[in-house]
């Protein structure tokens, strides 16, 4: 989850200090006043790092509570000292504190700051009013069954779910009682068996004979210490057994992978999303050929989420396009060179506040060129709102990498959409989940089915079951081989909606289902 919304650092640190005594809290001197206003110190410090937040997207209030956490990325702490509370206990802190995230020293004067306080309180509203929905979602999915697994843990807490092929059923994790636990599911949603792992699962892969589990650490929630892995296990022909080997080691919250071979040397290299929390990276990993791989880091940012290998400029290399969020949030291209070497090239530029989630490649107008689908809409942050650009985005490829917007639904909370033609007309629908729905007026939010009914005009439906779970994770396919594309959600109830007055959070609790399937009948 993401955790409050990263500002920016300054990168000059101007103040002088006093040497005390060892281990002793060290006063600095106040920095030189600018003369800047306020708003112009506000794009001086803010801009540098991330698109700048106007003071009237958050009201007052929100900007209350975000203030002192942009105030701490500036040396600007309460008490005068950087208090040790900013930073987690072991590892994750002291790399926290080695890179300097919360310097000691402030990067502006305090007269400064108070400018910029005053500049974004001054002109935030006093309220947001939530969104408001121009129609009602039509309830009933014509094309779907609904499907609950028998099998589940409650409460339930599923990070990765997976469709098999073959009619071989459904692949879930899940973190119960501090536990993670790997559950294969039959085709008829029934335990097949269950395997206890270390380390949460995130991402699941598999070719031949091996899979290939993604590990966050211990568990999903923020750190910055590097007990991710890249699990490869043998399949035992004889069993359900696997043989385990570690690929990679030592990931920073490692969300999710792509495969491909990136330097055709005829070997299947790997992309980390190392999503992190203060810090991370993106990085590719070079297969040696002999079990191993050599890191190759792209971009050392935390925030890497969701990657896709395409050849883009169609000259036979697989390029790599990411969604970036943590603050920068954006969608970048690594444009292969050959070699192994990558040249950056920012595609689209996102609000911090965005929530950036997910995306995924298709062509929506039939021009022979990708297009972009995006998804934002995490709200685990310092500002809980709805907000009016949360949601699904399409944006259009001219062909020469450029995307333009042209196709947005409001979803409040948005997690995940997937692109596949459902009903196998011959365009393009959307499925999609919301984590943070707005549940108190339109509960249905929870998942939304987007009909394409051409030139990018889609209607949209859920289903009466919808928040039965909180969903969090998603994943399409045809699990009963029938040639069309099945749906399976997964549900994680950790976090209760805020100010529930529905009673959901206790029915999750009680009797959540881990997962459910949207079986696809139009075969």
């Amino acid at each position: 989850m993401r955790q409050l919304i990263p500002f920016c650092i300054a990168l000059l640190l101007l103040s002088s200090c006093t040497a005390k005594k060892e281990n002793e809290k060290t006063a600095f001197v106040d920095v030189p006043v600018s003369g800047l206003s306020g708003k112009q110190l506000a794009l001086t410090h803010c801009s540098r790092c991330h698109a700048f937040v106007k003071p009237e997207l958050l009201a007052k209030s929100n900007w209350r509570d975000v203030l002192p956490a942009m105030g701490h990325r500036m040396g600007i702490y309460s008490s005068g000292f950087r208090p040790d509370s900013l930073f987690d206990t072991g590892i994750s802190g002291s790399i926290v504190r080695d890179v300097n995230i919360f310097p000691e020293r402030p990067v502006l004067a305090k007269e400064d700051w108070r400018k910029l306080e005053q500049y974004f309180l001054e002109n935030a509203p006093d309220t947001i009013l939530p969104p408001l929905r121009g129609h009602k979602i039509q309830l009933g999915l014509k094309h779907f069954t609904y499907k609950e697994a028998p099998f589940s843990h409650r409460p339930s807490l599923t990070t990765m779910v997976k469709i098999l092929p073959d009619k071989r059923g459904i692949v879930f994790s899940d973190g119960k009682s501090r536990r993670n636990i790997l559950t294969f599911l039959t085709l008829d949603l029934r335990e097949n068996y269950s395997l206890p792992v270390a380390s949460t699962p995130t991402h699941f892969y598999e070719k031949a004979n091996e899979i290939y589990l993604t590990t966050a650490g211990k568990g999903v929630f923020p750190t910055d210490a590097p007990n991710g892995s890249l699990l490869r296990w043998e399949k035992n022909v004889a069993g359900p057994g696997y043989k385990e080997f570690t690929a990679i080691s030592d990931l920073q919250r490692p969300v999710s992978m792509a495969y491909g071979d990136v330097n055709k040397d005829g070997l299947e290299d790997v992309v980390a999303c190392e999503f992190g929390n203060q810090t991370g990276k993106l990085a590719w990993y070079e297969n040696n050929g002999k079990g191993g791989y050599t890191k190759r880091i792209l971009r050392e940012k935390p925030g890497a989420i969701s990657a896709i290998l395409n050849d883009a400029n169609r000259d036979g290399l697989l390029d790599i396009y990411v969604l970036m969020g943590q603050g920068d949030e954006g969608v970048f291209l690594y444009e292969n060179q050959g070699a192994g070497k990558f040249k950056e090239k920012r595609l689209l530029t996102f609000l911090p506040l965005n929530g950036s989630q997910y995306i995924e490649l298709a062509d929506f107008n039939k021009d022979g060129f990708e297009d972009i689908i995006y998804v934002c809409g995490d709200n685990a942050d310092k500002t809980p709102i709805l907000k009016t650009y949360h949601g699904i985005y399409i944006f259009l490829n001219d062909g020469k990498s450029n995307f333009k917007q042209s196709y947005f639904y409001q979803l409040n909370g948005a997690y995940k959409a997937m692109v596949r033609d459902y009903d196998l007309d011959g365009d393009l629908d959307i499925a999609a989940i919301s984590f943070f729905p707005d549940y108190l007026r339109y509960p249905e939010e929870s998942f939304i089915y987007l009909e394409n009914k051409g030139q990018l005009k889609f209607r949209d439906y859920s289903f009466p079951e919808a928040s039965k779970g909180r969903w969090i994770v998603m994943d399409a396919g045809d699990m009963d081989a029938d040639g069309d594309i099945d749906l399976v959600l997964g549900s994680f109830v950790y976090f209760i909606p805020q100010g529930d007055t529905t009673g959901l959070g206790k029915r999750w609790l009680s009797d959540g289902p881990s997962i459910v399937v949207l079986e696809n009948i139009t075969r």
